[in-house]
């Protein structure tokens, strides 16, 4: 990379860390669970879509839609919505409140049980199911993942996808249909904010715009948004 374009990295745990949330967790803290170099890096497939570039050049882009197959997807965090983007068909734009915990200390235990790689299939099913956000099989290797069944039915999770220094991301909170209402969910992430702040971390999470009453629970429970994102479901073009 050349002078000109050289980016200079937020210092870890800054907020501003924030502003490329997936570049900086596969950068600093996830690398094992990704690919890409100086330019471009995403997520292994089957861990998630989600795939991210060091600036918004048009080199970064062609970069990362030539490590994608012919037609794959991948899912973009953005601070702003651009023309376009060089090497991808844009499928859709998502504007997401990137909100971030402002509350006290928890304390709250977990509600339900851990899940782990033997819930793997069960998981993908509710997130394909409820559509949380990106999720695929491996997803739950990202961090820890919680979850409530009832009468042997995965009800209600949450985990943790992305992290870097200072902050980790609560993901994919989703309840099953047949069992919303009872306040699970605030439960769950609660219990997440616990465990994330005793490794003395910041939680923070993404939320479609939108989601207004998703997005007036997780103020009621302590997180305010920090600035609206720009989520981009992109595949490469033909």
């Amino acid at each position: 990379m050349s002078a000109a374009t050289r980016v200079i990295q937020p210092a870890p745990s800054s907020p501003a860390i924030l502003d490329n949330p997936v570049w900086n967790a596969l950068s600093l803290t996830q690398t094992h669970f990704g690919e890409g170099g100086e330019l471009a890096k995403r997520y292994l497939p089957d861990i998630s879509p989600l795939a991210a570039t060091v600036d918004l050049s048009a080199a970064a882009h062609l970069r990362l839609a030539g490590m994608l197959g012919d037609g794959q997807g991948a899912g973009l965090v953005l601070t702003s919505r651009l023309p376009s983007l060089p090497g991808f068909e844009i499928m859709q734009w998502l504007p997401v409140n990137q909100m971030v915990w402002e509350g006290k200390k928890v304390l709250v235990p977990n509600p339900g049980e851990v899940l782990g790689s033997k819930d793997a299939p069960e998981m993908l099913a509710l997130a394909q199911l409820t559509r949380p956000g990106p999720f695929a099989i491996r997803t739950n290797e990202l961090g820890r993942y919680i979850g409530i069944r009832k009468e042997g039915q995965l009800a209600a999770m949450a985990g943790e996808r992305m992290r870097m220094p200072g902050f980790t991301e609560v993901s994919a909170v989703c309840t099953h249909p047949d069992h919303r209402g009872h306040g699970y969910a605030s439960e769950l992430v609660l219990a997440m904010v616990t465990t994330i702040q005793q490794r003395g971390d910041v939680p923070f999470l993404h939320v479609a715009e939108e989601n207004a009453s998703a997005i007036r629970i997780y103020e009621k429970l302590g997180f305010n948004t920090r600035r609206l994102m720009q989520f981009a479901i992109v595949k490469r073009a033909a």
